[in-house]
């Protein structure tokens, strides 16, 4: 499977963002989707999930309320709304493919290459 995510750019404190993430080469509909990201001189961490099916959504606590992930099994395409964006939001923001949702992402077998987001104060 391959993953192209794209949507990030510079947005002000208190902005929005949608990501969106296109798979290709794989069914798409039997993968649990996720975003994580990874801050300058940080970790990566986990942003969000959904189930294969989208009727399963987990979130990191520091997004619950503003972020939804959701899935197009259609169009093969996962997204981010990102909503009331802080600067702490800043980061590489990437998409992954597994089996099943995960919080670790060394459990995810497919990464997408990433898309800066840039969240001014």
């Amino acid at each position: 499977v391959q993953l192209q995510a794209c949507g990030g750019g510079l947005v002000q404190a208190g902005g929005s963002l949608r990501l969106s993430c296109a798979a290709s080469g794989g069914t798409f509909s039997s993968y649990a989707m996720a975003w994580f990201r990874q801050a300058p001189g940080k970790e990566r961490e986990f942003v969000a999930a959904i189930s294969w099916s989208g009727t399963i959504t987990k979130y990191a606590d520091s997004v619950k309320g503003r972020f939804t992930i959701s899935r197009d099994n259609v169009k093969n395409m996962v997204y981010l709304q990102m909503n009331s964006l802080k600067p702490e939001n800043t980061a590489v923001y990437y998409c992954a493919a597994g089996g099943k949702i995960e919080f670790d992402g060394s459990k995810y077998r497919y990464w997408g290459q990433g898309t800066q987001v840039t969240v001014s104060s």
